[in-house]
């Protein structure tokens, strides 16, 4: 879970863009790049060139080289379905990518009462029901998404879905080595 410093102020765990509002997930657990585009909605080559372009990297393994795998925790399945929600809005991915850095600085503290709200070509954060009207009222509010929402969905849709540990040999390393043998 998200941290405070002195001041009060929260801080950032392992650089994670959600830390609160999260199911507890161990992070030496993840879900492989198909599972992953899968429960985000996502085709595999939009993840890869997410990864690549730094979008959305995976926090628990990424790739090292050929035959290894991405491993993807809950919380960077729900940042894909996040990004995913906005391009299927119409947002251009150059400002997405200034919206996912904008949150990552912003420090959300209570992702189920979050509110992602644009104009079609801004995105704004709204954590209370006043700022939504207030985006709204000033006509900057054009459609919004419900984070908790979208979380419950990533849950919902990991739930059968076994994860995998950090330390599991990787498929293609493993016939490698078989054949080797």
């Amino acid at each position: 879970m998200g941290a405070d410093d002195e001041s009060g102020e929260p801080q950032f765990v392992d650089d994670l863009l959600f830390t609160d509002g999260l199911p507890l997930m161990d992070d030496e657990v993840g879900y492989r790049g198909a599972v992953a585009a899968k429960a985000a909605g996502i085709t595999y080559r939009q993840l890869d060139y997410w990864a690549r372009t730094e979008l959305v990297e995976p926090t628990v393994r990424g790739a090292k080289g050929s035959g290894s795998q991405r491993l993807y925790g809950f919380r960077d399945i729900l940042v894909l379905k996040l990004v995913k929600r906005l391009l299927d809005t119409g947002i251009s991915l150059q400002q997405i990518r200034v919206a996912v850095e904008q949150l990552r600085a912003a420090g959300i503290r209570d992702l189920t009462g979050t509110t992602l709200m644009s104009d079609g070509a801004s995105v704004y954060l709204c954590t209370s029901n006043d700022e939504v009207i207030d985006l709204v009222s000033r006509g900057q509010g054009v459609f919004g998404i419900a984070v908790g929402k979208v979380l419950h969905e990533v849950e919902t849709s990991l739930i059968d879905i076994e994860p995998q540990m950090v330390d599991a040999v990787d498929e293609l390393a493993a016939r490698r080595a078989k054949r080797s043998a």
